[in-house]
């Protein structure tokens, strides 16, 4: 792919925040015309997101209030990478920390910016099956309902917006396919 003439060579960088899961940055980059512009970046570790599905094609949803959305939204379960984390490694971790679930498969589905204008965000999602149930082991400043949902519930929780998160719908969206391609509508 020749996408030389797109990039923006970086001139320079000022940091402007340092926090503990993400930092933002406002580079000076010269654009393809010459011309200097601003970008702000927020940097992020990057994550991970699990669509658990049971072996009775319902999928494990959570729950939880997000206090930059002002709202509590339902999501699949997901989690930040540790410094140097595998990120099949995380997803593990993180299925059983908000779940309590194992799972005995795992297939990496796609990995996705989150919201490339602005931040370097990148989110690993897998697809997990042949579920076990243990128990949550959620963080101290992790609060959320952990629900299964079929189908028709998801279709319901879309409509109603309680499901309004890119991945999720993401997911969500992929699995009534594979559902519809198996005829298990």
């Amino acid at each position: 792919m020749d996408d030389k003439h797109l990039q923006e060579p970086t001139v320079s960088t000022k940091k402007i925040f340092e926090g503990k899961i993400i930092s933002l940055q406002i580079d000076t980059v010269t654009l393809p015309n010459g011309k200097q512009a601003t970008r702000e970046i927020v940097r992020h570790p990057g994550a991970v997101a699990i669509l658990a599905i049971t072996n009775e094609n319902r999928v494990i949803l959570v729950r939880q209030f997000r206090k930059a959305c002002g709202r509590s939204l339902v999501e699949i379960p997901a989690g930040k990478l540790e410094p140097g984390e595998d990120p099949a490694e995380c997803a593990k971790r993180e299925l059983l920390e908000e779940t309590g679930y194992r799972a005995e498969n795992w297939r990496h589905l796609h990995s996705m910016f989150t919201s490339p204008g602005f931040a370097d965000e990148l989110i690993h999602l897998y697809v997990a099956t042949g579920l076990t149930m243990g128990e949550q082991q959620l963080d101290a400043d992790e609060f959320l309902d952990l629900m299964k949902a079929d189908r028709a519930e998801v279709e319901r929780l879309l409509a109603t917006d309680e499901i309004a998160d890119a991945k999720t719908i993401t997911a969500l969206y992929w699995w009534m396919k594979e559902l519809a391609k198996a005829g298990k509508e």
